[in-house]
């Protein structure tokens, strides 16, 4: 039994301009088309209507909750001995179930990439990447520089194509924006597709 949240934990209204119909997960069905039970891994804290819309498209779901210890940082993820606290990756990686290596075909990342020090993105997408078999796509939010809050606010799926999210959380973001470039510099091979939204956040695909 999966360990879902409903949405109704959330205090929302029952809709959030944030979410709507996404342009980068209407690709990224159509790019898996083809693949009849797609194995899937969700990073964030997986709410009821995200897990029923992949089970009924036919998926293997693993779940591995990254986004709410990123959201309010664990001291077991950092190293406070020296001046500046260094974060420990390699913990926090740890906390991922066993997956065979090349074996999924899409990871929701949501706006992990936003929450974790600049130094240890490269580290955690080369580890994302090592699950996805070829082709296979991380898929990510990432803010644009002037959303400063929202750090918190969190994401699920209404539909294959449909996003839903809670109220905008107030929380600031704790790192700059990432640039395309970056993120391009992040992925092994650099093949990103980014679509722009009217809610100042960017829907990314990474492609293995």
């Amino acid at each position: 039994m999966l360990p879902t949240k409903s949405r109704e934990d959330l205090t929302r209204s029952n809709s959030s301009p944030a979410g709507g119909a996404s342009r980068a997960l209407e690709w990224l069905w159509q790019h898996l088309r083809g693949v009849r039970y797609p194995r899937i891994l969700d990073c964030g804290p997986i709410y009821q209507s995200t897990a029923d819309v992949l089970l009924q498209r036919g998926a293997k779901l693993y779940v591995a909750d990254l986004l709410t210890p990123a959201q309010r940082p664990d001291p077991e993820f950092f190293d406070r001995r020296g001046k500046t606290p260094v974060f420990l990756i390699e913990n926090f990686l740890a906390q991922l179930p066993e997956i065979p290596s090349d074996s999924l075909s899409a990871i929701f990342c949501w706006h992990l990439l936003d929450l974790l020090p600049r130094d240890a993105l490269s580290r955690l997408v080369e580890h994302l990447c090592s699950y996805l078999h070829p082709e296979g796509v991380i898929f990510c939010l990432l803010r644009e520089p002037y959303l400063a809050l929202g750090a918190e606010t969190c994401w699920w799926l209404e539909s294959l194509t449909v996003l839903g999210s809670g109220v905008e959380s107030r929380k600031p973001f704790p790192y700059p924006a990432l640039t395309n470039r970056e993120v391009e510099r992040l992925v092994p091979g650099g093949k990103v597709k980014t679509f722009l939204t009217r809610a100042g956040r960017r829907e990314v695909l990474a492609l293995k």
